[in-house]
């Protein structure tokens, strides 16, 4: 086999030798090219058509962030960022993953040889899962030409446009032409009563109404609502939704929440795969286009409807009901469960007895199979509100294929239609 094209990108000569070293212990991969900064890998990447890039975050000249909007543009291939622990590069690491980048790894400590493995093999990982997916969404886009191709071709076997006209003409337009008198007559007669029908529909009628104008209305009519009930509906929430996700989540997580109004009458509760420190600067920058409030979960933190709350990273979270019947966040560093702390399997177990609660269930885009086992106990249970990403959004249709293939997601929607999925099944 062919080995896959990489272009190591870092300011540092000596990054990019372990780089470059670490991706070549895999013979399935081949570093063709390097460069030391944003403008000078943009240009090799137009020039050698790299299969996957590695990009450091903070570089001279031009940083990989602007570097990776340029690549989406022009050339769209994966790219995975190499991120430093320093806050701005965390900030700079959270705007790439929406930008695009198929996602992210944090640099090695240079002291620690151990450690330095334990990056390659993440890198060489999430390599792999990016060729994957690559592959995979590529035989998605061709299955699905195809398909339209015979959905096309059943339809053709009717004769050409010309010929049908040569056929009927002969046969339908003399007998119209001597039939027009009391036909014209009867039409005359049954089109002014055609018109007034809709006229006396749209007073009353929302259907009859325009979709933005509809839904619009409807906006305003729970937000007075909820205005009205404010601190209530806030404290005194019965139903919850639950979110999890992974590789692509940062982008889709931005995608759901920044359509969510801010007075949604449940609290959501978010695990998210992602090392600690970057998810709060994930919920800070989520906070920021969405309506809802969003922030990273604290121990003990009480949940309110119309907030988003994100598991810390290295951490799991669990959903308990405590005295007086208000629900409340527990955090703790148990040991990981399907490889992940946070895991999403944890978070929707925690649902599994707070049957006071309408719960709803929502799988995205991310590797491997976390969330779908508990998602499959909470639908056999008895909670029909599970969601998952369809495979044409996501990034890796690894989590959400899961779930599906366990027969239990009562919702398959595209990422663009996930966020009005939940708040009709909230609403």
């Amino acid at each position: 086999m062919t080995p896959y094209k990489v272009i190591v990108v870092d300011d540092s000569a000596f990054m990019r030798k372990i780089f470059s070293d670490l991706i070549e212990k895999d013979p399935a991969f081949q570093v063709i090219d390097t460069a030391a900064n944003g403008r000078e890998a943009v240009e090799k990447i137009t020039r050698q058509k790299p299969d996957v890039v590695t990009m450091d975050v903070e570089m001279p000249e031009m940083n990989g962030l602007e570097a990776l909007k340029l690549i989406m543009a022009e050339h769209p291939i994966p790219v995975i960022m190499l991120s430093g622990i320093n806050e701005e590069g965390m900030k700079e690491t959270i705007i790439a993953l929406e930008s695009g980048a198929f996602d992210f790894i944090r640099k090695p400590s240079l002291t620690y040889s151990q450690h330095i493995e334990q990056v390659g093999d993440a890198l060489l990982e999430q390599l792999k899962a990016a060729m994957s997916a690559r592959e995979r969404r590529a035989a998605f886009r061709a299955e699905e030409e195809k398909r339209q191709q015979q959905k096309a071709e059943s339809v053709q076997p009717l004769p050409a446009p010309s010929n049908v006209a040569k056929q009927r003409k002969p046969k339908v337009e003399p007998a119209k032409r001597q039939a027009a008198p009391p036909k014209k007559t009867e039409i005359v007669v049954k089109k002014p009563e055609s018109r007034i029908e809709p006229k006396k529909e749209k007073p009353g009628s929302i259907l009859s109404k325009p979709k933005h104008e509809t839904a619009a209305s409807q906006e305003i009519t729970v937000s007075a609502a909820s205005t009205a009930n404010s601190s209530e509906q806030r404290d005194g929430f019965n139903q919850i939704v639950a979110i999890g996700c992974s590789t692509g989540g940062p982008r889709a997580l931005k995608a759901v929440l920044e359509k969510i109004p801010g007075d949604l009458p449940a609290p959501v509760v978010i695990v998210q795969h992602m090392p600690p420190n970057f998810t709060k600067s994930l919920a800070q920058r989520l906070n920021s286009f969405s309506s809802l409030e969003v922030m990273e979960a604290e121990h003990g933190m009480g949940l309110k409807a119309g907030c988003a709350y994100i598991a810390p990273g290295g951490k799991h979270m669990r959903v308990t009901q405590g005295p007086g019947g208000r629900f409340s966040l527990i955090l703790s560093e148990d040991e990981p469960l399907n490889g992940h702390r946070p895991s999403v399997d944890v978070l929707f177990e925690s649902l599994l007895p707070l049957e006071a609660l309408k719960r709803h269930a929502v799988l995205m885009t991310g590797m491997g199979s976390d969330g779908a086992r508990m998602m499959k106990r909470l639908y056999d249970s008895g909670v029909c509100s599970t969601f998952a990403e369809s495979e044409e959004t996501c990034i890796v249709y690894g989590m959400p294929r899961s779930a599906v293939e366990l027969n239990c997601v009562s919702h398959v929607l595209p990422l663009q239609e996930i966020a009005a999925g939940v708040i009709r099944a909230v609403k």
